[in-house]
């Protein structure tokens, strides 16, 4: 029995040191944003009571009997003066789930609630739940938007990993308890990464897609598409444009989809999404940033080169390596920003910025020329740029 006591003592106390542990920006960074040092939520963040049968009798090795592999993909909101990350929580049966982490701060001492988010689920239940945006409309609601994810019917026997993607919604007021829409329906196959906008347009709700053929190729549909509904309860588009397509030889070349819900500034929505190319080693996932007109919500107005964020030393290693993920960011009455973004599908991190920051990159940066000419042109020009500021401080 002693031995179950000292166990269960040591891992309370690692417990206690992790979630406890104080995080510190990386100096001097970009200047754009500020990476941290820990990652803020990690499958070890995750309760003991939720992986640990705590009884000795029934479980007198104190062994972990249902283990959590790993912690990434959150939406995120302020709420009630809290720092709330939604997070994806994957089991070791590769089953996701969503549940609330907080925070006082922001960028440490995230802490799960005590029990996951219980999620409705429709008559035609979800295999698999995952990569939630979590958005405030101005209706009142609190709005998810997640991926649902079914097993193919159509596919044959031997085929056991063809599904179909499906944007599932719920709602709440309280964090707590989740209302069950029903699916939305576009004209697209299949539908990931779909976003809510927080405001009506023309009196309707509007959505960010990402139309798929498939549920890994994103196929003819490539791009990212806005579309509007009349009705939550009834969430149907009919239309979708593309205002963000897929261009060769980009950071986006082989498919794109926005991350969070936009935030909105007085030169338009700033906009963060995940951009995927193919390499020798597989997919690589990094997050560029964008703008849209404050009044026609489908028009880019600013788009600077490549990416704004990609996996750096252990961020690059994981389930899914060499990936950067974000759905979820918190923009701040005083204008901070904390950019929640996951690395290769296994840990959360955060990186925290500014409005007036991101609007001067996004604004003020160059834009992709999408040839190696045009890419030397730019760099050519700052450096002459550069030299003038040189030569008018010598004069001075």
């Amino acid at each position: 029995m002693m031995h179950f006591r000292e166990r269960l003592t040591e891992l309370e106390k690692q417990h206690q040191v992790l979630v406890n542990r104080r995080n510190e920006a990386l100096t001097p960074g970009n200047g754009v944003y500020s990476r941290y040092k820990y990652p803020v939520l990690t499958a070890a963040h995750a309760p003991l009571e939720w992986r640990y049968d705590l009884n000795p009798a029934s479980n007198p090795h104190l062994m972990e009997r249902y283990g959590i592999n790993g912690v990434f993909n959150a939406g995120a909101i302020k709420w009630k003066g809290k720092y709330l990350m939604m997070a994806r929580v994957e089991s070791i049966d590769r089953k996701s789930f969503f549940a609330v982490a907080e925070s006082d701060n922001g960028i440490d001492n995230f802490r799960f609630w005590e029990y996951p988010s219980i999620i409705p689920e429709t008559e035609d239940p979800d295999t698999n739940i995952y990569d939630i945006r979590l958005v405030q409309h101005e209706d009142g609601y609190i709005y998810g938007l997640f991926c649902s994810e079914r097993k193919d019917p159509s596919a044959p026997p031997y085929d056991q990993s063809a599904a179909i993607a499906e944007c599932g919604i719920v709602r709440t007021k309280d964090m707590k308890d989740w209302e069950r829409l029903p699916d939305l329906k576009t004209p697209s196959p299949q539908q990931r990464n779909v976003v809510l906008h927080p405001e009506f347009v023309n009196g309707k709700y509007a959505f960010y897609t990402r139309p798929q053929d498939g549920f890994i190729n994103a196929g003819t549909g490539g791009g990212i598409g806005f579309g509007l509904s009349d009705s939550m309860e009834n969430p149907v588009i009919t239309e979708e444009k593309i205002l963000d397509p897929k261009i060769y030889h980009t950071v986006y070349e082989l498919k794109n989809g926005l991350g969070p819900a936009p935030v909105k500034t007085a030169k338009g929505w700033l906009h963060l999404a995940h951009g995927v190319r193919n390499t020798a080693a597989g997919l690589r996932y990094v997050l560029y940033m964008f703008m849209t007109d404050l009044h026609d919500l489908s028009r880019v107005t600013y788009k600077p080169a490549g990416y704004f964020m990609a996996p750096e030393g252990e961020e690059r290693v994981g389930d899914v390596s060499n990936v950067l993920f974000c759905n979820g960011w918190i923009a701040d009455d005083d204008g901070t920003v904390y950019i929640y973004y996951a690395s290769s599908d296994t840990r959360m991190h955060v990186a925290t910025s500014t409005i007036d920051k991101l609007v001067d990159y996004v604004t003020n940066s160059p834009a992709d020329g999408f040839r190696s000419a045009v890419t030397v042109n730019t760099i050519c020009r700052i450096i002459d740029r550069n030299k003038t500021v040189v030569s008018d401080t010598n004069h001075h």
